[in-house]
């Protein structure tokens, strides 16, 4: 059996393409699914999503950045690590958070997730002041620590390494939210043939 081929990265002209993470396991989120981005910056994961038919919601403290992505779908300019929530009591198909950690939030971010939905997260761990900034504590993931946070939902897949080109330490996660009464899960470890 031949390994399926990659998902496209292609990212519109002037934006960044989506992270490896973020596609490798985007198969997880279900049909037409709602994604929630948060700390969205310039949107290269609203972006893509979009354009595969997800609706989109995403969330970021700068103006301008949440105003270059008008029309994409519902976002909000919110400081979310002193204000409110903009999405509590709300439940997403898919919550995708790269390169942003603030804890407090990280339980919150694990209720966003839907029945059958999945969090799809990756940002900086432990022994990255060693290659590169950040290199504050505050952060970066301790060892296993996104494990932790994600105590109830189901871990599809797991890494806690070092990346090179550009060199950094990661902790990422996929991991689903069951839905009551589902029959035993068949989450793909890699992405359905494209067709």
């Amino acid at each position: 059996m031949q390994p399926s081929p990659p998902l496209p990265r292609t990212a519109a002209p002037g934006h960044a393409a989506p992270s490896d993470w973020i596609v490798r396991w985007a198969h997880l989120v279900p049909p037409h699914g709602r994604v929630l981005d948060v700390a969205c910056g310039g949107g290269r994961h609203l972006r893509w999503f979009h354009a595969r038919g997800h609706a989109v919601a995403g969330v970021d403290r700068s103006g301008p950045e949440v105003a270059a992505l008008a029309g994409l779908g519902e976002l909000v300019c919110a400081d979310i690590e002193q204000g409110p929530w903009p999405f509590a009591g709300r439940r997403f198909d898919a919550v995708v958070v790269t390169h942003y950690l603030w804890r407090p939030l990280l339980p919150t971010l694990v209720q966003s997730v839907a029945p059958g939905g999945v969090l799809l997260y990756e940002t900086f761990a432990h022994g990255n002041g060693t290659v590169g900034r950040p290199s504050r504590p505050d952060f970066l993931l301790e060892p296993g620590e996104l494990l932790g946070a994600c105590a109830g939902l189901r871990i599809v897949a797991y890494e806690d390494g070092f990346l090179p080109s550009p060199e950094r330490f990661v902790q990422r996660i996929a991991a689903v939210r069951q839905a009551p009464g589902d029959a035993p899960p068949r989450h793909p470890l890699v992405p359905p043939p494209p067709g």
